[in-house]
């Protein structure tokens, strides 16, 4: 599921093009409301030319700021207390013991690709090994948490603007951690496959998103998982963005100017948040559904 990014390479290939293109955003009107919404790759590379100055504006005057999680040092302790809690073996398990002999060499493999030890990963369940894994394949990449789209843009919202988030981080943890072992460990071994097979998807993604090409972003980041793990995609992508779009609709009914910034998987195609704000009859100004 992870919407990866870009090697500097890529950055430097897209800054010496010739017209700026810039990542997708829409913007929803209610009777006495606007909503701004904005896709974000949660972990960037330094020095990445991202945001586009409509979107500055639009924080600069915001009444209200809705992300995924709280932004703060609590959250991230939150989010280091369950994953120990949630997300480590007992000490008399292994990881190796849930895996059948080809997962085991595939995990030995991409370890060693990455440079992490295969005891530590050895620890873990398979939910905090897959994002353990992913993030490494990301940062080896250039990729920083620091530098994510919601940490600059919570560092630049006015203080004035109210903050929201539309989940707690048992939630988002839970999404990862709840799952049977079994279905755990087939979307550890696609995550695997991913990075040794397609590691050239981040600087492809990344593109993409700054582009705001969203067919092509669509067919890398959504649809092989849509067609692999249809429980995933649902659990992690359509039922939230159905409770998010209903949460936005409500607000769009009262007044104020609003910016959402959430994961870019989550505003793209006919299940996107957009695409539901339309169908609840709300005006969506941006690009169409694909």
């Amino acid at each position: 599921m992870r919407l990866v990014l870009a090697a500097l390479g890529v950055v430097l290939a897209l800054a010496c093009g010739g017209a700026k293109a810039e990542p997708a955003m829409w913007t929803a009107h209610g009777p006495h409301a606007s909503l701004v919404m904005f896709g974000s790759v949660h972990l960037l590379p330094k020095e990445v030319d991202w945001q586009p100055a409509r979107l500055k504006d639009a924080i600069t005057q915001a009444d209200e700021i809705w992300f995924e999680l709280p932004i703060d040092d609590q959250t991230a302790m939150e989010v280091q207390r369950l994953a120990a809690g949630k997300g480590l073996l007992a000490a008399s398990d292994s990881l190796f013991s849930h895996l059948d002999v080809d997962e085991q060499a595939h995990l030995r493999g991409v370890c060693q690709n990455l440079g992490i030890s295969c005891e530590v990963v050895a620890r873990m369940r398979p939910w905090l090994a897959e994002v353990t894994l992913s993030v490494a394949a990301d940062m080896r990449a250039g990729a920083l948490a620091s530098q994510g789209v919601e940490q600059q843009i919570a560092a630049e919202a006015p203080a004035t603007a109210r903050r929201h988030a539309f989940e707690t981080v048992s939630q988002q943890i839970g999404f990862l951690a709840d799952p049977p072992a079994a279905e755990q460990v087939r979307s550890l071994d696609e995550t695997m496959g991913e990075i040794v097979d397609d590691p050239g998807i981040y600087g492809r993604v990344l593109k993409e998103w700054l582009t705001g090409d969203l067919t092509a972003l669509s067919h890398d980041a959504l649809d092989p998982v849509a067609k692999t793990s249809p429980d995933e995609y649902r659990r992690l992508i359509t039922e939230r963005n159905q409770r998010w779009a209903k949460v936005l609709g409500q607000a769009l009914k009262g007044e104020g100017k609003i910016v959402v910034v959430v994961g870019a998987a989550h505003l793209i195609g006919p299940g996107g948040v957009p695409a539901l704000l339309r169908q609840q009859g709300f005006t969506v100004e941006g690009p169409d559904a694909h």
